[in-house]
């Protein structure tokens, strides 16, 4: 588990950088899996207890996703600075980036607590109608003292990985599950003497695991060989002004991500005006999507690591070849992922529910989202490819006009002015992550474009 990934040496064939992302990204995929597999399992274990339990747990994920996304978002201008110093050959800067990413991460999260606990009143505010309020409000309670947790852990885990070091993550992210799940047993289901809390009680279990990987991740971290090398424990006199290139270069990139993750949030709210069925559903298959889109976001990181290590040393050929290999790797296991979940969406809506007109309606829209993953997923590893050079304006104004100016409206249009119901809000979000992808793919042609060679 400790031996790094050597993704800082430079090639100059495409299958070697098709290899090197493999090599960093599987860690990463099925480290960000093993997370959505922990709301996978609450939402299957909450959709168990009662649909009403399902419906409040998913509509308590919308604005909690959302601020998380932004985080991670902040985060992610840490990422970029840790991989570009690692691949100008100044490990040290990495392991202060690494505080003050933990400065930055224990401070949202404190906000975010804060905010959530106003989740019943934001809820109804949002135009929800009042069971669905109160049910998805009590949930956000349960995430409230966990938030500061997930991004303290999210900081870490993007330290490693951009230090080339991602299996840490992934065998903390898969046995967090375990414990989780036993969480879930006593808490959604009222054994061993504690009340059934159903939605709230998956969402305190969650927050409980939060803090555990914290700290398994922390204790990884001080206990590596190599930590002086990586100046994990280096004084910070001096270094505290390097927060502010990180907000520079993070806050743009969270805000293109806050796009993304408020517009999948917006539609689960449209999902919530047609009903505790549509919602139930909607979370159903926008959990599916997330799991298989997790691939991507590993392929992202791979792309956002290997192309700034590449622009760390000025070398724009390495660059363009990292990018295009994981979106190539991104599209073919999008296609692959996506086909064998729509042959498999019986089973798999039957594995969150019970309920005949649940699962019947999930079953159909998983193969509305078939299409919706592969551009989703490509627009992701775009956007870690255009990350990783060091670009994050542009993209947010993409991500601006796509999801808002475009999938947003598409899915209400679709979905409630023509009545199409959970079909129309998946259709809306397929549109907006195609027009993304296109023009992602456009501003990353560019950036790694060789000078003398642009069109």
């Amino acid at each position: 588990m400790t031996e790094p990934i050597d993704h800082r040496r430079p090639g100059n064939t495409f299958r070697f950088d098709i290899e090197r992302t493999l090599a960093l990204a599987f860690p990463v995929m099925v480290s960000r899996a093993g997370l959505l597999i922990m709301v996978a399992v609450d939402t299957a274990m909450c959709g168990r207890a009662s649909a009403t339990a399902l419906a409040d747990y998913g509509i308590s994920l919308a604005p909690q996703n959302t601020l998380m996304v932004i985080a991670f978002g902040v985060l992610s201008g840490m990422v970029v600075l840790v991989a570009q110093a690692d691949g100008a050959g100044r490990p040290e800067a990495c392991g202060r980036l690494w505080r003050l990413g933990l400065l930055v991460s224990a401070i949202l999260g404190l906000v975010y607590g804060a905010v959530m606990l106003a989740g019943e009143r934001l809820l109804a505010a949002l135009g929800q109608p009042p069971d669905i309020a109160a049910g998805g409000g009590a949930a956000l309670l349960g995430f409230v003292p966990g938030m500061p947790a997930i991004l303290l852990f999210a900081a870490t885990v993007f330290f490693l990985e951009g230090i080339g070091r991602p299996r840490a993550g992934m065998i903390i992210a898969l046995a967090a599950n375990v414990l989780n799940a036993g969480l879930n047993w006593v808490l959604i289901y009222g054994h061993w003497g504690f009340p059934a809390m159903e939605a709230q009680g998956a969402a305190l279990a969650t927050s409980i695991t939060r803090w555990a990987m914290f700290a398994a991740a922390l204790i990884y971290v001080l206990r590596m060989p190599d930590r002086d090398r990586y100046g994990v424990l280096a004084p910070m006199k001096g270094h505290f002004r390097q927060v502010w290139p990180m907000l520079r270069l993070g806050a743009p990139l969270a805000l293109g991500a806050g796009f993304e993750t408020t517009a999948f949030a917006a539609v689960a709210l449209l999902a919530g005006w047609l009903g505790s069925l549509t919602l139930a559903a909607y979370q159903i298959v926008i959990n599916v999507n997330g799991l298989i889109f997790m691939l991507a976001l590993g392929l992202a990181t791979a792309a956002t690591v290997r192309v700034g290590n590449a622009s760390g040393r000025g070398d724009r050929p390495a660059m363009a070849r990292a990018g295009w290999g994981a979106a190539l790797i991104a599209i073919a296991a999008m296609i692959v992922f996506g086909g064998l979940a729509v042959m498999a969406r019986g089973p798999i809506a039957g594995f969150y529910t019970g309920d005949g007109a649940l699962l019947a309606l999930a079953a159909a829209a998983i193969v509305v989202m078939g299409g919706l993953i592969v551009t989703d997923g490509l627009q992701a590893v775009l956007m870690g490819a255009v990350r990783g050079a060091g670009d994050g304006v542009v993209p947010t104004i993409i991500q601006a006009v796509a999801f808002w100016a475009i999938a947003v409206p598409s899915a209400y249009w679709l979905g409630i002015e023509r009545g199409h119901g959970i079909f129309g809000l998946i259709g809306g979000l397929f549109i907006g992550v195609t027009v993304s992808s296109l023009l992602l793919g456009w501003r990353f042609r560019g950036l790694a474009a060789t000078p003398g060679t642009r069109r």
